[in-house]
């Protein structure tokens, strides 16, 4: 895998049929993942699991544990929806390779340190890496762009996520009063923080994309 720099060129290589699908597909999870950063604070207690439905990020899985009526509704969704990317960031980066690294970059405000620290780590220990940021995007397009079968990436996926759901579940479980707590104050301070929430995503998605173009 070819490290790509900010000023070289990237000449066109040879696309799959299905790439521009794959890539309609990220862009629906980078959209669902927006939407969730901006209403979290009106789903995590009313609808938990449609909250982890549009991201299964830590937090998100954290914070919902207190309110899902259903362990395994609650693993079985963020397990799928860590899988869906993790499968969609995959093939991105095994039909675009070098230029899908050189968008996470440019386009996701990832910086260019961390995507050579993350490729050079997955170089080493693939073995490691993969299990313990199995909610890393930028992780799985590196593993496509390496081109790491299926039969390997299962089993370090499947590990890595029945590790990540049940020391999540078990901290939340220990710390259920806190989390309660932190439920009801954004509960009481609702409609300021999905304004906030708003706010911070918009900023953010218009600073990436100018930094990008």
């Amino acid at each position: 895998m070819r490290r790509v720099t900010d000023d070289e060129t990237v000449e066109p290589g040879p696309t799959s049929r299905t790439g521009p699908i794959w890539l309609v597909l990220f862009v629906a999870l980078v959209v669902c993942t927006n939407i969730a950063a901006a209403t979290w604070a009106s789903l995590d207690d009313e609808h938990p699991l449609q909250l982890l439905m549009l991201s299964s990020r830590n937090r998100y899985l954290v914070l919902t544990v207190p309110s899902v009526s259903s362990p395994l509704a609650w693993a079985l969704i963020g397990a799928l929806r860590l899988l869906l990317a993790a499968v969609v960031c995959h093939m991105i980066g095994r039909v675009y390779g070098d230029r899908a690294l050189r968008w996470f970059w440019r386009f996701l405000g990832m910086p260019q340190e961390q995507v050579a620290k993350f490729e050079q780590q997955i170089a080493k220990a693939e073995w490691f890496v993969v299990p313990f940021f199995v909610g890393s995007n930028l992780v799985w397009a590196l593993t496509g762009a390496a081109a790491t079968p299926w039969k390997r990436l299962a089993p370090m996926f499947a590990i890595g996520v029945t590790a990540r759901l049940a020391l999540l579940w078990w901290l939340s479980k220990a710390f259920e009063e806190e989390l309660r707590s932190v439920i009801d104050w954004t509960n009481r301070y609702q409609l300021w923080i999905i304004i906030g929430s708003v706010a911070i995503v918009v900023l953010v998605n218009v600073r990436n994309f100018r930094n990008g173009r």
